[in-house]
C-alpha cells in the first residue's frame, strides 16, 4: 500500500467528518496507516480528474510506481489505467485473486 501526505491528510479530514472529531481514534488510524504503508513523496502534479483528492492517488501511484489502484470511485475506474498504473474495482481485484 502506498501512502502520501496529500492522501493521509484528506483522509483524516473525512474520518474527522464522518466520526466527529473523535481525535484520539482518528491519531490511532493515521499511526496504523503510516506504519502500514509504503510513504512516497509525490513529484508532479496531475489533473485528469474532477474530483482534485482523486488526482492526489493518480499522483501517489505514479510517483511510487504502482501497478494498481483498487477503488469503487466511478470517475476513477472510467481511465481504466493511467500511465502504467491500472485502475479496477475490488470486485474486480478480488477475481484476480
Amino acid at each position: 500500500m502506498l501512502l502520501s501526505k496529500g492522501i493521509l491528510d484528506e483522509l483524516l479530514t473525512i474520518l474527522s467528518a464522518k466520526f466527529s472529531g473523535d481525535k484520539e481514534e482518528i491519531s490511532r488510524a493515521a499511526v496504523i496507516l503510516s506504519e502500514m504503508a509504503e510513504w512516497v513523496r509525490t513529484t508532479l502534479r496531475i489533473s485528469v480528474l474532477i474530483d482534485q483528492p482523486d488526482n492526489r492517488v493518480l499522483e501517489c501511484a505514479v510517483s511510487g510506481k504502482a501497478g494498481m489502484i483498487v477503488t469503487g470511485d466511478k470517475e476513477m475506474l472510467r481511465l481504466r489505467s493511467y500511465e502504467q498504473t491500472k485502475l479496477v474495482s475490488l470486485k474486480a481485484y478480488f477475481e484476480m485473486l
